[in-house]
């Protein structure tokens, strides 16, 4: 029966498959970028409704900086949004498990941190 529902497991940590690659390589693995699909879904930029398949994967912590590619240290933007968290004053982490963006004081004197919740309804 699964064989025929076009499942796709997607392992979060396992031995046999390195989710985390820490400063070994730069672009993202296969595994990685499934399980970057499986968490954001698309953009992760907040009112982004681009798809995963049109997003790069981001360094939060730019790899030429000493960033590691580990999924804590990655997020799917498109490329307009990769753009802006290139040469805005956003700021993007990962918060119990989900990206969220903190935007620059002059759009947020408090600067709440915002998520994007559009991949998230049914």
């Amino acid at each position: 029966m699964c064989c025929d529902a076009g499942i796709l497991p997607i392992v979060m940590k396992c031995p046999s498959i390195p989710l985390d690659v820490g400063r070994r390589r730069r672009l993202v693995t296969p595994e990685q970028r499934r399980t970057l699909h499986a968490r954001d879904k698309g953009c992760a930029y907040p009112g982004c409704h681009n798809p995963a398949r049109w997003t790069d994967a981001h360094h939060i912590r730019h790899w030429a900086d000493g960033g590691l590619t580990n999924l804590d240290n990655m997020v799917l933007l498109c490329r307009r949004h990769h753009r802006t968290i290139h040469t805005g004053a956003w700021q993007v982490r990962i918060h119990q498990g989900l990206p969220e963006f903190i935007p620059p004081k002059w759009i947020d004197p408090h600067q709440l941190p915002v998520r994007n919740t559009i991949h998230l309804r049914p």
